[in-house]
């Protein structure tokens, strides 16, 4: 161990490599429960891309596996320490290297934050709309890694569509470059879209190549309350139906919306089952939401209260945003789950979720993406309790198998990492995973790209 620590020190400086076992062990996973974590042997912390690639030559030489990290604020295990591992923590490579408002491009380092990029990207007038909820600390690597979606999706799409083009470091230090910077291009396999969403487990992404939007005007939304998940779910229905298409229509039942007044003693409405946000940030918004008020009380809310301006409809989406945070505080320790489900049956979704936590006597709010059917299950619980913590791994189970019941998916956007890897195998059929594993060993033969991972 001590070869592989002077070698990697050999071409790095002397603060990018950490073997200070407390700070391996505040490394060493991701928010997600149930995930277990190895003992790394190392933290590296490069800042250029011939950094990485000295640390991938070593690794490969070596047969060390190497976990890449963003900012791990993920929730599915995926950036947690294998047994003996390299940590590659990538947040040092925080550059943003160029801001093109011609071909509306920006060019970034995988450890910029999301905020920050959206910031810098407005001073030009343009967007980059991907919003995870955690955008304030989650890194574009990070985002890139697990395919990540956030609460504009059901207008704007998900991280997928706005990547380009990568700079992406093989297992064995080789420097591949995928995509493009024009707004058209079908040369070859699509290897972009291939290593998003891949969790790191075909290469390590040094630089991306991002498509940016022209800035819209500012939103403005509605809260309608409901008296049950069902009213609100048809009212997404209706909605989607008459050929909408909000900048974001947010879901919240009542547990989570009790949650987050005692979190923010924002004043939310508790009387009520479930919360619908919809918002338009087209020039002229309310003519739709003058529409989706009417659809709203056609499908039996009980109240619909526009946003008088754009600040107080940004009061709104702060609570949404608020809405994981303030589950987690309700017992010490939460699962959230990301089973995403045709829109038709989301209803049926969030009423087999409220039986699940009936049957296993636990606390499961539910907030949604709703306008794209994706839930976020988030289960509440005492992790010091075994029989507690128990229960709650076994709905968590449950929440997944019904999803998969309702022809959805296991994740809409948090990804698979450890969590959820067994339910994949089930989603995906033996020929989808031989197909997968045959892809994983053309970019990484040896094995040594987060390992244990997806599949």
């Amino acid at each position: 161990m001590s070869e592989l620590i002077e070698q990697l020190r050999s071409a790095l400086p002397a603060d990018a490599v950490q073997t200070d076992p407390d700070v391996l062990r505040a490394y060493a996973a991701d928010t997600a429960g149930f995930c277990p974590a190895g003992r790394p042997a190392a933290l590296v912390l490069p800042r250029t891309v011939e950094q990485v690639r000295h640390v991938l030559r070593t690794a490969h030489a070596r047969q060390v596996p190497v976990v890449p990290q963003g900012a791990r604020t993920g929730l599915s295990g995926a950036a947690n320490a294998v047994e003996g591992c390299l940590l590659l923590s990538l947040v040092r490579m925080d550059r943003i290297l160029e801001i093109d408002p011609v071909d509306r491009i920006a060019v970034v380092e995988p450890g910029v934050v999301n905020a920050r990029l959206s910031r810098a990207v407005a001073e030009h007038g343009l967007s980059y709309p991907p919003d995870p909820s955690s955008w304030e600390t989650c890194t574009i690597g990070g985002n890139i890694g697990t395919g990540s979606g956030g609460l504009c999706c059901v207008k704007y799409g998900v991280t997928a569509e706005y990547v380009l083009g990568l700079d992406v470091v093989l297992a064995d230090g080789r420097l591949l470059s995928t995509g493009r910077r024009t707004a058209k291009g079908v040369a070859g396999y699509d290897l972009t879209r291939l290593i998003v969403g891949s969790e790191g487990s075909l290469g390590i992404v040094v630089r991306a190549v991002l498509g940016l939007r022209a800035q819209p005007p500012r939103q403005l939304a509605l809260a309608a309350e409901f008296p049950s998940t069902a009213a609100a779910c048809d009212a997404v229905c209706r909605i989607m139906a008459a050929g909408h298409t909000p900048a974001l229509l947010e879901l919240m039942d009542r547990t989570t919306l009790r949650a987050v007044n005692e979190m923010t003693r924002m004043g939310l409405p508790e009387t009520t089952e479930a919360l619908l946000l919809a918002a338009f940030d087209t020039p002229d918004p309310a003519p739709e939401l003058h529409a989706v008020e009417e659809l709203c009380t056609a499908a039996g809310a009980s109240e619909v209260v526009p946003a008088a301006d754009p600040a107080e409809s940004e009061l709104l989406l702060q609570a949404r945003r608020a809405a994981l945070t303030a589950l987690e505080a309700v017992k010490g320790t939460s699962m959230i789950d990301d089973v995403c489900v045709p829109r038709s049956r989301l209803a049926e979704m969030l009423e087999g979720t409220a039986e699940i936590a009936e049957r296993y006597g636990l606390t499961i709010g539910v907030c949604a993406h709703a306008g794209d059917g994706n839930t976020h299950p988030t289960v509440c619980f005492d992790a010091a309790d075994e029989d507690e913590a128990r229960r709650a791994r076994e709905s968590f189970d449950a929440i997944m198998e019904l999803g998969l019941r309702l022809g959805g998916t296991i994740t809409g956007e948090h990804g698979v990492g450890l969590l959820k890897k067994d339910w994949l195998a089930r989603e995906l059929g033996e020929v989808s995973l031989e197909l997968h594993r045959a892809v994983k060993a053309a970019f990484d033969p040896t094995g040594i790209l987060n390992p244990g991972k997806l599949f």
